[in-house]
Formats: structure tokens, sequence, C-alpha cells
């Protein structure tokens, strides 16, 4: 087994003709990675993508092999995947206004070069789910936003219209399922490749809290900032240190830690409906 790659928070590694993506327990805010872990995450991570993968098998095929046939150093936190040549686009929906999109709503009236309405707050629900990709890999290490015509640019028209298609689909779809139990799914990012068979295959995660924001539907409202059952307590910590957001990161206390396990405890087990056991 030979490691190829370390991200802000998940390694990949060569097993057999396969590949074998290995979340760990690491916390990545605005690009960087803290150096402070979070008990369980990347179990949990790596439950709630299976889950998902499973649910959203009929409307993409997706790259998971298998979440068990895994080394045991790594069980319950790696799925075992099919290698992909992957798009180089970042696929977000977005079905409120928060985060990034909300700032450039803010200072354009759009959001990837999509006109929205005057008047929305922060959390506002959106007339329907939008298309807001961005790109991977800028030269600034940051996501940048761009327009479906940069994405038409990149990868030709038919593939920017299927991953547009995809991504409101697999949105939608983890909306609908999610507010059956009381969350709502403001946004989520997604990733596609293509396998050696050159079939558009969902890749990395899907609909987790390190790739989207859960809020509680209970507790919605508009022109604030929302109770978020994702790492959004960290961002919020982080910003509050006055910490420039370049590495290293600050070290997160253990109130923080604690409190961050919690909420991505209770989000996987109010969506799946299964009790977290660790």
């Amino acid at each position: 087994m030979k490691k190829i790659h370390s991200g802000k928070v998940r390694d990949l590694y060569e097993i057999d003709s396969d590949l074998l993506l290995v979340a760990s327990d690491r916390v990545s805010v605005y690009d960087v990675s803290l150096p402070t872990p979070v008990p369980d995450k990347g179990a949990l991570l790596t439950r709630l993508s299976a889950w998902w993968f499973e649910q959203l098998s009929d409307v993409v095929p997706n790259h998971v092999i298998s979440a068990t046939d895994v080394p045991a150093e790594f069980a319950g936190r790696a799925l075992r995947c099919k290698p992909l040549t992957m798009i180089p686009v970042e696929c977000i929906a977005r079905g409120y206004l928060v985060g990034l999109g909300l700032r450039e709503y803010q200072k354009n009236g759009t959001v990837s070069g999509v006109a929205l309405p005057e008047g929305l707050v922060e959390g506002s629900r959106l007339p329907e789910p939008i298309f807001t990709p961005t790109t991977k890999g800028s030269d600034t290490g940051h996501d940048e936003f761009m327009t479906f015509a940069e994405v038409v640019d990149l990868v030709g028209p038919e593939l920017a219209d299927r991953l547009r298609d995809l991504t409101l689909e697999i949105y939608s779809r983890g909306a609908e399922r999610a507010a059956q139990n009381g969350i709502i799914v403001a946004d989520t990012k997604l990733e596609f490749g293509r396998d050696s068979d050159g079939v558009l295959t969902l890749a990395d995660e899907v609909l987790t809290s390190d790739s989207s924001r859960f809020w509680p539907a209970d507790d919605w409202e508009p022109g604030r900032p929302q109770h978020a059952f994702d790492k959004q307590i960290v961002r919020d910590w982080a910003t509050s240190t006055g910490w420039d957001k370049t590495p290293p990161g600050p070290a997160i206390p253990a109130e923080i830690v604690a409190e961050t396990r919690a909420r991505y405890t209770a989000v996987y087990e109010r969506i799946t409906g299964q009790r977290w056991t660790g």
C-alpha cells in the first residue's frame, strides 16, 4: 500500500489496483488544516458518505467499491474506491444564501453569475437551488467562483450541462431526505470524475458535515447566523481569534472540539436515523 496524496482532511493510498480514501480527524477551515483533531470525525464523515452514496446510487454511479474491504488500521474511516480522472470543477449547489455566496451577493447581486432577487439576507431561502461552481486548485490556493460559461469553456457544453443537472438533482434529493428529519441542507459541494470506461462518477465525499451546511429546520430564521451541524463553529471560533487564515492554524480549545464532535454526531444520527456507536 502506497500513500500517494495527503490532503487537508483525507489521505489517499494505492491498494492493489484500487484507491483507498482515508478520512482523518483533521479539521480544515479557510483551506488550512488546524493542528487539533476532532475524535471520530473521520469515521463519521466516512459512514455518512457511504450512507448517502447508497441512497443516491440510482441518480449517478459513484466511486465506492467497499466500505468494509479496507486495511484493519483504517477500518471505519476508509473507502476502497475506483480510480477516476477527476474533473477540475468544484460543483456546488446552494438552496440558501450564506458564506461566500452571501458575500458575493452583497457585492454584485449575483453568485457565480446567477442573478438573485434584491433584498435577500443571511440565511434566506433562494427561489430555487442554483449551481455555483468554483475552481479547483486556483493560483491563490483558494476556491474562486466560476460562471457557468467558464465551466463550459473548461469542460465543454455537454459535460457542463451534466455537471449542473447532477449537482442540482443530488442536492434536491439530499435536501428532501434530510428535511424529513428536520435538517436543512443549505448548500453542498460535490466532485466528479470519469472512470476507466469514461462514465461520469460521483467521487470524494457526499452530503457530509465537511462538504455541506446543515441547519436545524425548527431554528431557521433568515437575517442572522444559523445554528450549524457542521464545522461552522470552528470557522467562527478561528475567526474570533484574529488569525489571518494563513498556515499554521491555531490549536482548537477542548470545548470547541467537544461541541464540534457532538454536532457531527447529532446530524449523522438525525439524517440516517442510525445511532452513532463509534
